[in-house]
């Protein structure tokens, strides 16, 4: 960092530690002077913004920064490259944008996980090794844990568990694979792996990344989980653990055909639930296993333009699907639900909201003039150009589908569809509305001027997304799909149900084991009960008889024949023993051992 250097002498301030920070002082304040501490908030943000805006490459590239010697290895917490500046740029500025968002909610326990949650991310981006990287990936899944927790319902409760339970599966997926990776060949350095030469622990280590990235069919846990999650919670969680994943993906595992292939299953399959679901949060947690789709693909791919659109991809799903949940949110904050059937005519009573949601819908429809479109249309683009046209026309069709449900569906329901809506609406803090605009802006402003965005990639590419063919594209597939859904409009209302998809798979196989275990196990308890009550029950009192006869004949004996010794013969000699003085006792006691010491000297 020149400018940090230069004035300080400090070579790498990790954004991490401003968060870090943050939820420690947390810890000693109180809810009820959250109107006093709440600008703390907007620090750790805008300390990683100069961060990150401030770090430059070195003559040859990567900078190897904050190298730590620990138990014998280097834990490198700084790796400084071109991959790691472009998600460590849009993260920044999104927790900024996430705190302003949440600056009026007074429950600091939110406020602790998210900065956990957001230090994590930070953590794993500029990881060099894989301990570190595990360390920043565990804080990761703390943190988002517990913003769905704190919002304390029942379905937030149970789904927090499942969540966590997910993310458990993947650590321990990831901290298996390094762990077999060292044992082999002896490194911790998280470096690429040639899609030739990968080896079986490359394998367990990638398993543990597709679950943070919602990988089909190891997603569940998203869709499940966000729209359970807090208001503000679920802006956060939109922005960090699938693109950390993608970040990781795009360091480790560029060219892998599995990734290639099911990142197109990833764009068809979250587009298809994302259209018959109620639930406005649910719909987009699918989009965002959709989108994250377009990245993987990219990834998977392997060619320099695919890797430049996967996080050229990443920075704009950040910016647009961040304002999407805003507007969810504000939904559900105002109204109470985020339910499609109990919604509706919102547009003249939240115009604000209406007008920030439909920038994020036609930004994430791939409309023109916005960021989805010049970073969506280069996936496809390379796609084709490495001659992967199935892949490319899937992801074609994927973003029909995209435009459908979330462009047209869910606005529709919620701001015109009749009847309107009477519930009673709870005014929105004003700072929501701010995070909402600065987030609309954003969308707009890299839109309009593309080579800001492109400037950061990571590969030298030359694309220009404004051309006759892609506006003609866009324009087509947009407007026949506007047309589609206005002839349909009235046989495709949503529906106030719940579907399942492969989390119906993880019940029946939960359900499964539990039969599997529990039949044997009683079994034995059945056997075991039939045996005790023939054969221990009885060996049981018999036995209680015969300490019965024992205590009443041997031991009362015993002692009743003391009792009476003591009383008849040796009373007066214990009473006269009994002076009191402790040199009496003293002498006793050294008089006693030396008889025993004599006993045993002369019996030796």
């Amino acid at each position: 960092m020149a400018g940090l250097e230069q004035l300080t002498g400090i070579h790498f301030l990790h954004p991490s530690i401003g968060f870090l920070a943050l939820a420690l002082v947390m810890a000693f304040l109180s809810n009820e002077t959250y109107k006093t501490w709440r600008w703390l908030l907007l620090a750790p943000p805008v300390v990683a913004i100069a961060s990150v805006v401030g770090l430059t490459l070195g003559p040859d590239g990567a900078r190897q920064l904050a190298a730590i010697p620990y138990l014998g290895h280097t834990l490198l917490l700084g790796r400084v490259d071109a991959l790691a500046l472009v998600f460590a740029h849009v993260f920044a500025i999104q927790s900024l944008i996430g705190f302003i968002y949440a600056l009026h909610v007074p429950d600091r326990g939110q406020h602790m996980a998210a900065c956990l949650y957001v230090a994590g991310g930070f953590g794993c981006v500029f990881a060099g090794d894989y301990i570190t990287l595990f360390i920043f990936w565990e804080l990761m899944s703390i943190g988002s844990v517990f913003l769905v927790w704190l919002r304390g319902t029942p379905q937030a409760t149970a789904a927090g568990f499942r969540y966590f339970l997910f993310h458990i599966f993947g650590g321990l997926f990831l901290l298996a694979g390094l762990l077999l990776r060292y044992g082999a060949i002896g490194t911790f350095d998280f470096t690429a792996v040639a899609p030739d030469a990968a080896r079986y622990f490359d394998y367990i280590i990638l398993i543990g990344f597709l679950v943070n990235a919602a990988f089909v069919p190891l997603h569940a846990w998203l869709p499940d989980a966000y729209p359970e999650a807090t208001v503000t919670g679920a802006v956060f969680m939109s922005a960090f653990t699938t693109k950390t994943a993608v970040y990781v993906l795009a360091r480790g595992y560029a060219g892998f055909e599995v990734l290639a292939v099911g990142g197109c299953i990833m764009c068809l399959y979250g587009v298809f639930y994302a259209t018959i679901e109620n639930n406005a949060r649910r719909i987009l947690s699918y989009h965002i296993v959709s989108q994250v789709g377009y990245m993987v693909c990219g990834i998977g791919i392997g060619t320099a333009m695919t890797l430049d659109g996967a996080c050229a991809h990443a920075y704009a799903h950040i910016l647009y699907k961040g304002l999407l949940f805003m507007g969810a949110g504000c939904l559900l904050y105002s109204a109470g639900t985020a339910k499609l059937t109990e919604l509706g005519g919102l547009a003249s009573r939240l115009p604000l909201v209406m007008i920030g949601y439909m920038v994020g819908a036609v930004s994430i429809s791939g409309m023109p003039l916005f960021n989805g479109f010049v970073s969506k249309t280069m996936t496809i683009a390379g796609a084709a150009e490495a001659h992967r046209t199935w892949l490319a026309l899937g992801m074609e069709l994927a973003a029909v589908g995209t435009f459908l449900s979330v462009g047209i569906k869910l606005p529709y329901f919620a701001f015109w569809a009749k009847p309107k809506s009477q519930v009673e609406l709870k005014p929105i803090p004003w700072n929501m509305y701010l995070g909402m605009g600065i987030s609309s802006l954003l969308c707009l402003g890299i839109g309009l001027f593309p080579q800001t965005l492109y400037s950061l990639l990571p590969f030298p590419t030359d694309y220009a997304p404004y051309t006759p063919w892609h506006v003609l594209q866009a324009c087509c597939i947009l407007g026949f799909t506007g047309l589609g859904f206005y002839l349909m409009r009235k046989i495709i209302p949503p529906h106030p149900s719940r579907n399942l998809d492969f989390d119906f798979l993880y019940r029946l196989v939960g359900r499964g084991f539990v039969k599997v275990v529990s039949f044997p196990v009683a079994a034995i308890d059945n056997v075991w009960t039939d045996v005790y009550e023939k054969v221990g029950l009885k060996a049981l009192i018999e036995a209680g008889l015969g300490t019965s006869v024992f205590d009443g004949k041997v031991i009362d004996g015993v002692l009743d024949g003391s009792a009476r010794g003591v009383r008849e013969v040796g009373g007066a000699g214990v009473a006269r023993g009994q002076t009191g003085r402790l040199q009496d006792y003293l002498a006793a006691a050294v008089t006693i051992g030396l008889v025993l010491f004599a006993i045993v000297w002369f019996a030796g």
